[in-house]
């Protein structure tokens, strides 16, 4: 339910709408709608138009291209959340005779696989899916332009892929299987594969005179799972929240957070502009904040899809002009002007319900050889792990059942982290990946490998 307007102060929602007209009079764009989430709620729409009169609201459809792809994207997540698959699976276990069956489902998720961009010819974003009915089709002759697993090239054919993986597995149509499974119990029901009144005309705006003319809006067949959709302000805006919460009737919230994970190696250019991709989301660092989410493109519409998680804001934005404003840095704009006007409000802090004397016993001070950290306990039983001065590594722990810890993220993601104990029952020291973390530096009492100096600490004689 979208709350009220007045949830944001008047002059955080005059900004917003300062922000989007700016962008619809400089984009030269037939209009614009935009809408903001926080919360996990709705709580700011806009729109600017060309057209004297009532403009369009949060509920007018629009193309959004390549945030399809995070729709696809999903559905492979529930096949392997379900154990259908797994990641690391090349697509020929699954999907025979494609000749790119060698690329795993990991890869073609972050767009490592190497394939090409594009389809062969015509351009297939203005030409008719039917010009391309197979596989074969959309590949062509050459599917590679790089070695499996190098680099990140993005690949539109790649989640052609992914949507025919999930019709074989799924046994229907890309687009019945992602209305059942994600659109219905997400409410997305403003969202669909061909365009539902009331929609906007997509439009080529003249980039030397202030003339129009209509483009095509074409099916694509085969590419749809790679940017087929078309959808509103307020079902992405609710699409935005499952992005950072999760839900479990579609994908969970650790699921999700995978989504937004860097999974892909970054090229130079994007190293410096702060991007990355993770499976079926783009990352990028902007303002001082990481922002996650999709842009899209289709002749005739522009579309951005913007999440600030740690702030909690979201921001969507559409419109209906084949090139003109800079749609994701629009929204990414007013996820910065809520962010920054309106800071997120943290949650009261409170003590655990019951203190654990075997964790509590874990906390305080540790040394890495000579290097001290800190090992603090958090509310959900996991640990974190910091340098007390200066850099260093720094990771959060999840507990596991059988007493140890694994990190979930930077230097010791993945890594196993257990305390060993003597056999009197007291800890001796931390085990971090083969790292020897002791309560004093180079402690004699602990086993710190290759040994301790028998003389001890000293100064110079």
């Amino acid at each position: 339910m979208t709350t009220p307007q007045e949830d944001l102060l008047p002059a955080t929602r005059r900004a917003l709408l300062h922000r989007i007209a700016v962008a619809q009079t400089e984009g030269r764009a037939p209009s614009l709608v935009a809408a903001v989430a926080r919360g996990g709620e709705t709580v700011w729409t806009g729109a600017r138009t060309s057209v004297d009169g009532h403009g369009p609201d949060e509920n007018v459809q629009y193309r959004i291209g390549s945030i399809t792809k995070t729709f696809t994207a999903v559905l492979v997540l529930r096949l392997r959340d379900e154990g259908v698959l797994d990641l690391g699976d090349p697509l020929e276990k699954y999907l025979s005779g494609t000749g790119a069956g060698e690329v795993t489902i990991a890869e073609l998720l972050a767009h490592t696989g190497g394939l090409a961009a594009e389809s062969p010819a015509p351009w297939w974003e203005r030409t008719s899916g039917s010009l391309r009915p197979e596989l074969a089709d959309v590949l062509g002759e050459q599917p590679f332009r790089h070695p499996v697993g190098r680099r990140h090239h993005y690949s539109n054919p790649g989640y052609t892929l992914l949507g025919a993986l999930v019709e074989e597995l799924r046994g229907a149509p890309w687009e019945e299987v992602l209305r059942r499974e994600v659109l219905e119990p997400l409410s997305l029901h403003r969202t669909s594969g061909r365009p539902r009144a009331p929609h906007a005309g997509g439009w080529a705006v003249h980039p030397w005179a202030d003339v129009m003319m209509p483009e095509p809006a074409e099916d694509l067949g085969r590419m749809a799972p790679a940017g087929q959709l078309w959808s509103t302000t307020a079902d992405l805006a609710r699409f935005a929240v499952f992005l950072v919460q999760g839900d479990e009737r579609v994908l969970s919230a650790e699921s999700v957070r995978e989504m937004r994970t860097p999974a892909a190696p970054p090229e130079t250019e994007e190293l410096a502009a702060g991007s990355a991709y993770g499976l079926g989301m783009q990352i990028v660092h902007r303002d001082g904040r990481t922002l996650v989410g999709h842009s899209g493109s289709l002749p005739g519409f522009l579309a951005g899809l913007v999440i600030g998680v740690e702030d909690d804001v979201a921001a969507v934005v559409l419109s209906n002009c084949t090139s003109g404003p800079p749609v994701f840095s629009v929204a990414a704009d007013l996820v910065r002007i809520v962010a920054q006007a309106e800071p997120r409000i943290p949650e009261p802090w409170r003590p655990i319900p019951e203190g654990d004397a075997v964790l509590l016993e874990l906390v305080g001070q540790w040394y890495w050889g000579t290097q001290a950290f800190g090992l603090r306990l958090l509310a959900d039983a996991g640990l974190a792990l910091e340098p007390l001065s200066g850099a260093g590594r720094r990771a959060r722990f999840r507990a596991n059942a059988d007493g140890t810890w694994t990190g979930l993220n930077g230097y010791y993601a993945g890594e196993p982290l257990r305390a060993v104990r003597r056999p009197d029952g007291s800890v001796s020291h931390l085990d971090l990946g083969s790292f020897v973390f002791t309560r004093q530096p180079y402690d004699e009492g602990a086993p710190v490998p290759g040994g301790v100096d028998p003389e001890g600490w000293r100064g110079i004689r």
